[in-house]
C-alpha cells in the first residue's frame, strides 16, 4: 500500500454561508473499487460558491438514489450527502497514485482532469457530482469510486491528459468545458417521446403527437391549473395568452421540459414572470406562435445554442472570467461573418478583456467592440446574445436587444427558483430562443483538451491569480463579490500561500513572474512557483 502523511490540509465546507481551513483532515482508505488522486491544481469556480451559501439545500448535495447501488455507496468514503461536511472543488487535474484491486480502467501514474458530473448518479432532483455530495479537489488526496467515474455504458469521466500542459491550464479546462457545453448542448424541437404532455385550454395538439407520441396526455382548462400542483409535465401546451395561467402552468414544467404558448391571435398584456434559474439548471425551454398551430412553436427552436454565419454576438458582463471564455471563443470560432461585442461596467476590467482577446479577434479579422454599458447602452439588433451576469433583470433586458431569431443565452447561473419578469409575447413574436446550461460533458472537455494540444486557445487567460490553502478565504471572497478579475487556481500542497494575482509575482516571487510569458502562466512559472513556496 502506498505510504500517505496521516493528515491533510483541506478546505471544507460545514453548513451554510460556514467553510474551515482544515489542517488534519484524515486521509480516507482506498477500497477495492477505489483510486487516490493526489490534487495538483483546482480552481475555484462561482458554483462553489452555490453549495457554500445553500449547502445540504443544494441539488447536488442530496443523496444518490439511482445509478449505483446504493449499498456500494456506504464502502465509498467521500461520499457525503446531506448536512454531513464535504471538501468543494471540481476543476482540478490530479495523479493517480494508488489503486483498488477491482479498478480496471486507470492505472498508477495515470495523470487526470477529472469531469465533476456524473450524470448516470442520480439524486432526487439532480445528479451525484464531485464536490459537492462527493468529496472534491480542494484538498491534497482525495479518493474516488471507479464505479462513479465510469458509467454503467462505459464512459470515463475521469480524462486522461498528458504531461506537457501545466496543472493551471489543465485545470481551466472544465470552467471552458462549461462554456463549449453551453453552445453544443441539442435542444428538443418535438414533443418528448414517451413523456407526459399537458395541454392548458381548447386547442388541437395533432400536429405534435402525429410523429412523437407522449405517453401520456393530460389536458386541463385554464382555470383548472391549480388542481395540478406539484406535478410535473415534460410538455406542456398552453392555448391562452392570459399570464397568470402561464406563470402556473410554467411552475408545472419537469427537467428539460418545453413550454409552447398557442396565442392564436391574442395578446399577451404584461410581462410574465419565469423561473429563470431553472432555465440554466433544469433545462427548461419556452417557445410559442402567434397563430393556431403548437407545432410552429416548437418548429423555430434550434438545434443548439451555436454561433451561426453572420451573427451579431454580445457578451453582456464579457470581461469577468467566464465572459472572457465565451468571448475568446467567439473570435477563435472560424464562423464567417460574425461581430463580437464585449459589454462590462469597469474600465478597467475592459481594459484588460481588450488586451487578452483585441489581439486575437484582430489576427481572425473578427470585429470587436469593447463597451462600457453604464454611458453606452446596447440597442437593438443583435442574433447571438449571452447574458454572464447573475441578474434576472439583466436577462429580461436582454430580450429587447435580441432581433428576430435570435438565440440568448443565459449562462449565468442564476439560482433554481429565481424569477425575473420576460416579455414573453415579444419572445414569440420575435421567435427569441432562451437557454441556459449548467455543467459540461466529456465530450465538452475533450473539445477544450484538442483545442490547447492545437494551439487554438490557451486557457491560462483567464487565469487571475493564484494561491495555497491559507488564501481559499481571501479566494471566494474575492469570487463572491466578484472583485477577482479572473480565475483562481489552488494548489493544495502550498499550505502557507496566500492569494498572489498573477500580475503581483514580480513583487513576492520575481524568479517565477521571470517565467511568464507576457504575463501569461506557463508549466515553467508553474514549477518555479512550487519549488520556491514549498
Amino acid at each position: 500500500m502506498t505510504e500517505y502523511p496521516d493528515s491533510q490540509y483541506a478546505i471544507q465546507i460545514v453548513g451554510q454561508e460556514q467553510f474551515i481551513v482544515n489542517d488534519s483532515k484524515p486521509i480516507d482508505p482506498v477500497g477495492p473499487h477505489q483510486m487516490m488522486l493526489r490534487v495538483e491544481a483546482c480552481g475555484i469556480c462561482f458554483s462553489d460558491t452555490k453549495l457554500l451559501h445553500q449547502f445540504d439545500t443544494h441539488p447536488r448535495k442530496s443523496e444518490v438514489v439511482a445509478g449505483i447501488d446504493l449499498d456500494a455507496l456506504a464502502e465509498i468514503p467521500s461520499y457525503h450527502p446531506g448536512a454531513q461536511p464535504t471538501t468543494p472543488g471540481h476543476e482540478p487535474v490530479a495523479r493517480i497514485v494508488e489503486v483498488g484491486e477491482k479498478v480496471t480502467h486507470f492505472a498508477v501514474g495515470d495523470r487526470v482532469l477529472v469531469q465533476a458530473d456524473w450524470k448516470h448518479l442520480r439524486t432526487a432532483k439532480s445528479n451525484g457530482a464531485f464536490g459537492y455530495n462527493f468529496d472534491g479537489a480542494l484538498q491534497e488526496y482525495v479518493v474516488v469510486d471507479e464505479r462513479c467515474v465510469v458509467s454503467p455504458t462505459g464512459e470515463e469521466f475521469l480524462i486522461h491528459v498528458s504531461d506537457g500542459p501545466s496543472a493551471a491550464a489543465v485545470g481551466l479546462i472544465e470552467p471552458w468545458a462549461t462554456v463549449e457545453g453551453s453552445y453544443a448542448w441539442a435542444e428538443r424541437n418535438h414533443l418528448a417521446d414517451g413523456g407526459r404532455l399537458l395541454v392548458v385550454g381548447e386547442g388541437c395538439v395533432d400536429s405534435l403527437t402525429a410523429s412523437h407520441a407522449p405517453a401520456e396526455t393530460v389536458a386541463v382548462a385554464c382555470d383548472e391549473v391549480d388542481s395540478l400542483a406539484g406535478q410535473e409535465f415534460d410538455d406542456v401546451v398552453v392555448f391562452c395568452a392570459d399570464p397568470a395561467v402561464i406563470e402556473k402552468a410554467a411552475l408545472l414544467l419537469g427537467t428539460r421540459a418545453v413550454m409552447c404558448v398557442v396565442l392564436d391571435g391574442q395578446t399577451i398584456p404584461r410581462k410574465v414572470s419565469l423561473d429563470i434559474g431553472r432555465v440554466h439548471y433544469d433545462f427548461i425551454r419556452f417557445c410559442g406562435t402567434t397563430g393556431s398551430d403548437p407545432a410552429d412553436g416548437y418548429a423555430w427552436i434550434p438545434a443548439d445554442g451555436d454561433l451561426r454565419e453572420n451573427d451579431r454576438c454580445a457578451f453582456i458582463g464579457a470581461a469577468g472570467p467566464m465572459g472572457v471564455m465565451h468571448t475568446m471563443r467567439a473570435v477563435t470560432s472560424g464562423v464567417p461573418g460574425l461581430s463580437v461585442v464585449g459589454t462590462d461596467l469597469s474600465d478597467e476590467r475592459l481594459e484588460s478583456l481588450t488586451r487578452v482577446v483585441g489581439p486575437v479577434a484582430e489576427k481572425n479579422g473578427v470585429p470587436l467592440d469593447i463597451v462600457n454599458t453604464s454611458t453606452s447602452p446596447l440597442e437593438y439588433g443583435y442574433t447571438h446574445v449571452t447574458c454572464l451576469v447573475p441578474v434576472p433583470a439583466l436577462v429580461s433586458q436582454a430580450v429587447d436587444i435580441c432581433a428576430d431569431g435570435a438565440i440568448l443565452n443565459a449562462f449565468a447561473g442564476i439560482p433554481a427558483g429565481t424569477f425575473g419578469d420576460f416579455d414573453l409575447q415579444g419572445i414569440i413574436e420575435r421567435r427569441i430562443f432562451m437557454l441556459g446550461t449548467s455543467g459540461s460533458d466529456v465530450s465538452d472537455m475533450r473539445t477544450v483538451l484538442r483545442k490547447i494540444e492545437d494551439g487554438v486557445i490557451d486557457t491560462t487567460i483567464s487565469l487571475w491569480a493564484v494561491t495555497g490553502m491559507a488564501g481559499f478565504g481571501d479566494a471566494i471572497t474575492s469570487v463572491i463579490e466578484r472583485t477577482s478579475g479572473g480565475k483562481i487556481m489552488v494548489f493544495p500542497m502550498l499550505h502557507d500561500l496566500g492569494l498572489t494575482p498573477v500580475g503581483e509575482l514580480e513583487q513576492e516571487y520575481p524568479q517565477v513572474a521571470a517565467l511568464l510569458n507576457d504575463g501569461l502562466w506557463t508549466k515553467e512559472a508553474e514549477e518555479a512557483l512550487l519549488a520556491s513556496a514549498r
